[in-house]
């Protein structure tokens, strides 16, 4: 593994997005999460088992206090300074399972940087307090300035992205992958897969991230279904192309429907509009699931969604067996605290927790 200690921020800055990925971790171990390119298969299916075995144990009491004493001599600093409902609450969720204490800043106007401090030395204030940052930010890139500022000081702490302006969310993508590969396991798993992606990509940093990770399973297929102006965009079609991944760009989902073993649903990111300066109109029809359209559906097939929803997803739709997107939140907490034992090295304590 690459270290950022060893490396100047401009120099850093300058790289493609593939030779960051070295800088944050290896095959084994993660020492920031903050890309999905920085994940391999191998690494993909440790965390998924570790997860797996994570909410096992939690189901008795003597679990829930063992790995609650795994990390209760660690702190968490949950730096939020954009909207969140499910990632901040599943990141809670996470560190309470292992025990670590929390902090939270949700409201930059609540902090010094209201008061002119810059967000540098806002998180080198965290780190003297805390051993694990995490953060979600309207700031695309932040989260690797942060992981790159804090690995050149005398406190390096992990630092974990939980969203990152508009281009990635590397720990949503896990629980995705996490999700399919529970969805997937009574049926050869993820490897040679149609998965349908649906909605506003351009502007989704879900199915960015999640798309990066897919490249990592044999003969899976990915098909984008946006209106031309929300297309997913160009630096992830040349990255499957690079990677012989099969795509195709469309703009109606209802045909797509028959051949999916997988929809990945999104809702209409327009709190982007204001920055952007545009606005976005199309057929919503054409990106919709409702009862009629379920119907079309493989009787094996998963429909996702990173939520929030509004009317992309039928409430109709909640109770078939197809709908995995309450499931799919639940994740969340299980995977995150699979990475969060994984980046303080504990994985094997856990692993070999013979109490149930």
């Amino acid at each position: 593994m690459r270290k950022l200690a060893e490396i100047d921020w401009e120099t850093f800055h300058s790289l493609p997005v593939h030779e960051k990925a070295s800088y944050f971790g290896n095959d084994q171990r993660e020492q920031h999460v903050i890309l999905a390119q920085q994940f391999r298969r191998a690494r993909l299916d440790a965390l998924g088992a570790l997860a797996t075995r994570i909410r096992r144990i939690a189901k008795t009491h003597a679990g829930n206090d063992f790995l609650q004493g795994t990390l209760s001599h660690k702190r968490a600093m949950l730096f939020f300074s954009q909207p969140s409902t499910r990632t901040f609450l599943s990141f809670c969720a996470a560190c309470e399972i292992l025990g670590l204490k929390m902090g939270e800043v949700r409201n930059p106007s609540t902090s010094s940087e209201f008061k002119g401090e810059s967000r540098d030395d806002s998180v080198r204030t965290f780190s003297s307090y805390f051993d694990l940052i995490i953060m979600r930010s309207e700031i695309g890139g932040l989260a690797e300035r942060v992981a790159w500022l804090l690995s050149n000081s005398e406190r390096p702490v992990p630092v974990i992205n939980a969203g990152s302006g508009k281009d990635q969310h590397p720990t949503q993508a896990l629980l995705d992958i996490y999700t399919l590969q529970r969805s997937f396991e009574s049926c050869g798993g993820i490897d040679g897969k149609r998965i349908v992606f649906a909605g506003d990509l351009k502007r989704g940093r879900t199915v960015r991230s999640l798309a990066v990770l897919l490249t990592q399973y044999e003969g899976v297929e990915q098909c984008f279904v946006a209106p031309d102006d929300l297309q997913i965009g160009e630096d992830i079609l040349k990255l499957l192309r690079e990677r012989g991944i099969t795509y195709s760009l469309r703009d109606d989902l209802r045909p797509e429907l028959a051949s999916a073993d997988a929809v990945y649903m999104t809702r209409v990111q327009d709190e982007w509009d204001v920055a952007d300066g545009a606005t976005h109109a199309f057929d919503a029809a054409r990106y919709r699931i409702g009862a009629d359209e379920v119907l079309l559906m493989k009787p094996d097939a998963a429909i996702l969604h990173p939520l929030p929803r509004r009317d992309e997803i039928s409430p109709a739709v909640d109770h078939d067996t197809r709908a995995v997107y309450w499931r799919q939140m639940r994740n969340g907490m299980w995977i995150r605290a699979a990475l969060i034992a994984s980046l303080f090295g504990v994985e094997d304590e856990i692993l070999g927790y013979a109490g149930d």
